[in-house]
């Protein structure tokens, strides 16, 4: 939680509005959502405080800020949904993971998909790995998280993809694993 509030202190600048949202309550930060003109810090610092306070009113902006392109917000974002315990989390990170379109902001949807142990999360996460067994796939490092996800999660139906993904050498050893979890 320090990390974020740490970065987005250093967005903010020496903006007395980050000191008013960091004080605020919860329906002072949902407003600060549903406000026009406030920028993207405000927004997250808003929205990670709601989600990390239980509060659902950060669902949708938590979910936006899933899929965003900077790796530092979508893991805030993942970690706030983790805690907000939105029934709705699961079916999001798996519309988000196996989008090929947006596979390059997967990485945190598929480690909420592993967090959240879902009935949602071994399908998407056996079709985002699936998909990204072609050669060359420059999404690796979203692939090995498809793995590690499936070897804790331990699905028997993942036996056949993760025997494919053994070879790729960036996989092989994550998927050996995750295939040992599987007769464990």
């Amino acid at each position: 939680m320090n990390d974020v509030l740490e970065r987005l202190r250093a967005e903010a600048g020496p903006s007395p509005a980050y000191e008013e949202l960091l004080g605020a309550g919860p329906d002072g930060l949902a407003a600060a959502l549903t406000s026009a003109g406030h920028p993207l810090w405000a927004r997250e610092l808003a929205a990670y405080r709601l989600g990390l306070a239980g509060d659902r009113r950060a669902f949708e902006p938590l979910v936006l800020l899933l899929n965003h392109r900077d790796p530092p917000r979508c893991a805030a974002a993942a970690e706030a949904l983790a805690v907000l315990d939105d029934p709705r989390t699961a079916r999001a990170a798996a519309a988000l993971a196996t989008n090929p379109l947006r596979t390059a902001y997967a990485l945190q949807s598929v480690r909420l998909l592993t967090a959240l142990r879902a009935p949602e999360s071994a399908p998407a996460l056996r079709a985002t790995l699936a998909r990204l067994l072609s050669p060359n796939d420059p999404y690796w490092r979203v692939a090995l998280a498809c793995v590690e996800g499936l070897g804790a999660l331990a699905d028997p139906d993942a036996r056949e993809v993760l025997t494919r993904a053994q070879s790729d050498p960036r996989l092989a050893v994550a998927a050996t694993a995750a295939l040992r979890a599987l007769d464990t």
